[in-house]
């Protein structure tokens, strides 16, 4: 989770598509876009518009070779509106453990005071690279495949809290 989280908040439409297979088949709200290439047009669009983009995901279950995350993110458009966006994504990985399918489904609220505030300075657990947390993402990342389990809650303490609203307990 964190490997993806870090990449996506590069805003490296380049860097992140590599995480796809060249054929991978995404579907981005009412979009639809396939291969890496139309991926990374569609990501560097993505982040004209979405600006100072700040991004949180969490592991909500597994099974097999697929993976479905929760995850919010805070942006602003060129007029200075910020907006906190809620979705759900859908995984799919090849045998070389990168991503063939994505499905992503996602809500966006206005921030109508104060501007963003949770997302950048949101207190908490982060796990950072070389942490024992993110050597078993990336290694949970690269052998689902071999290690189906049912899908069930996430682990505690992986950033998912128990308050209602947000991936870091924040009321929607």
């Amino acid at each position: 989770m964190q490997a993806a989280e870090d990449a996506w908040n590069t805003r490296d439409p380049v860097r992140v598509s590599l995480a796809y297979t060249e054929d991978s088949v995404w579907r981005n709200r009412d979009q639809f876009v396939t291969g890496r290439t139309e991926i990374a047009a569609f990501l560097t669009q993505k982040w004209e518009r979405e600006l100072d983009y700040a991004l949180r995901k969490s592991l909500w279950c597994h099974d097999e070779n697929r993976i479905a995350v929760r995850f919010q993110y805070e942006s602003h458009d060129s007029g200075g509106q910020w907006f906190r966006s809620y979705g759900n994504e859908l995984w799919e990985f090849d045998e070389n453990g990168l991503m063939r399918r994505r499905e992503a489904s996602i809500n966006d609220l206005p921030i109508d005071e104060g501007g963003p505030a949770h997302l950048r300075h949101a207190p908490g657990k982060r796990v950072r690279p070389g942490d024992p947390a993110a050597v078993r993402h990336r290694f949970a990342l690269r052998t689902y495949a071999q290690r189906p389990e049912a899908c069930g809650p996430a682990p505690a303490g992986e950033g998912v809290s128990s308050r209602p609203g947000g991936l870091d307990g924040a009321d929607p």
